[in-house]
């Protein structure tokens, strides 16, 4: 009977888990249905007071005042805080008819920043508005341009990380943990338009900012030079160039190192990927208007300037960012498995023993040209005699590497070697692969 009695429980225990996995399912649907409902709101049904109306969710926005006083801690953020505060606020006043309440606060902005076009644009509807019934927005220009279609895509993405809070609460669902000396971290969310600032504190990641960013004309996924494509990947920021450059890059640029080891190796052409600013009479460009770079708004450019001058911020590149809850152990995990990983393959290495050192490395491992059979006959002469060897590693880190197909992980480290014939210190890059439960390198090389 006791027996029956504990499987019993166990059953009801497995219920009501499965019955709160699907409470918090349909919370997140209806909260996605509500955003959505929103935008599309604002964006796309007609503007005049009395269709408009019936559109009413003021009541279901923060309650906290839009435009109070930052924190101290939040001084780098404020200007962008500021127009977003100010641009959301006049949308949503437009979709409760408050035309009037609405083109008050577009001046505002617009007299905070002048060069947004967007705030133009949305001012050009009000005033139209007064006197005409507007089919949507932006429809106060009667030619229906591209221009157009970009500025509502940015009002779409810029209105949509204003409603998503969680972001400052949880964790990107990627392995990301920074040596010591990496005192901060760059996210970048194309699908989102966003890029997330993340400082390296006792092992932990700490939101910092947010900033809106605009991508490549055609999207995402680098493949050739002029393909006006971002790159998805693990790129390091260097410092800022130094050289005259034209307005078009605004504030300033700094290059990452596109194409990097793995693009290489997967025969991913171009370069010249930067951050960059934008031109001086532009506030900010739409969510897709780049030649492949990622772009700020100068004052954005200038908030990240002291997390870039190091010339080694890691700067990881995605498409439809996933989150995690701040407590969730899955990342972790992934580290241990890993870090268990590179202490054996270090020890194999330093024992000499060939065989199981080869065992760490994917057959379809490629360095500079070298394939694993090659790299495999060159390890057993040079090991052959079993010389005495030191071998250390520091300063590692580990990213997970965006990759539709592949587990990867970038791993970096100083690597001290000394042996009878060669002593040298070096920086050393492998790229990790999870092949059947098991992590094997990949790529391995000098950096």
């Amino acid at each position: 009977m006791a027996m029956i009695g504990i499987l019993l429980k166990k059953l009801q225990v497995a219920k009501f888990k499965r019955l709160k996995d699907q409470l918090q399912e349909i919370r997140m649907l209806v909260k996605k249905a509500f955003i959505y409902s929103l935008l599309a709101a604002i964006t796309l049904v007609p503007w005049n007071a009395t269709a408009v109306n019936r559109f009413s969710f003021g009541n279901l926005l923060p309650k906290s005042n839009l435009l109070s006083k930052p924190k101290l801690n939040d001084v780098a953020n404020v200007a962008t805080n500021l127009a977003e505060s100010l641009l959301v606020k006049g949308l949503l006043e437009i979709s409760e008819g408050k035309t009037k309440q609405a083109l008050s606060t577009i001046d505002q902005l617009i007299q905070s920043v002048p060069n947004f076009k967007l705030a133009y644009l949305v001012r050009g509807d009000l005033l139209m508005a007064q006197s005409k019934y507007l089919q949507s927005f932006g429809s106060a220009d009667s030619n229906q341009t591209e221009a157009i279609q970009d500025l509502q895509d940015e009002a779409r993405a810029r209105i949509e990380r204003y409603l998503s809070k969680q972001v400052k609460e949880k964790q990107p669902n990627l392995l990301l943990a920074p040596n010591a000396q990496q005192k901060h971290l760059i996210v970048v969310d194309t699908s989102k338009s966003r890029l997330y600032l993340y400082s390296n504190e006792a092992e932990q990641l700490k939101y910092v900012a947010d900033y809106y960013i605009t991508v490549g004309k055609n999207g995402v996924i680098k493949q050739a030079e002029g393909d006006k494509r971002t790159p998805i990947g693990v790129y390091f920021a260097r410092s800022k160039l130094k050289q005259p450059l034209p307005d078009l890059y605004g504030e300033g640029a700094y290059p990452l190192n596109y194409p990097n080891e793995w693009d290489k190796e997967n025969n991913r052409k171009g370069s010249g990927i930067w951050l960059h600013g934008t031109p001086s009479n532009t506030y900010s460009r739409p969510p897709r208007a780049s030649d492949g770079c990622v772009v700020l708004s100068n004052h954005d450019l200038k908030a990240l300037q002291p997390y870039l001058q190091t010339g080694k911020t890691p700067v990881v590149i995605v498409n439809n960012l996933e989150w995690l809850d701040s407590t969730s152990s899955n990342t972790e995990a992934r580290k241990n498995e890993l870090s268990a990983a590179i202490n054996k393959w270090l020890n194999d290495w330093r024992a000499q023993d060939t065989g199981q050192y080869l065992s760490h490395y994917s057959k379809d491992f490629s360095s500079d040209g070298i394939n694993f059979q090659k790299w495999a006959e060159h390890k057993q002469r040079v090991q052959a005699s079993k010389p005495n060897v030191e071998i250390s590693v520091s300063d590692i880190s580990m990213f997970s590497y965006p990759d539709s197909e592949k587990q990867l992980v970038l791993v970096d480290f100083v690597q001290d070697f000394k042996s009878q014939t060669l002593k040298n210190t070096m920086q050393k890059r492998q790229y990790w692969i999870q092949e059947n439960n098991s992590w094997k390198i990949i790529y391995e090389g000098a950096v």
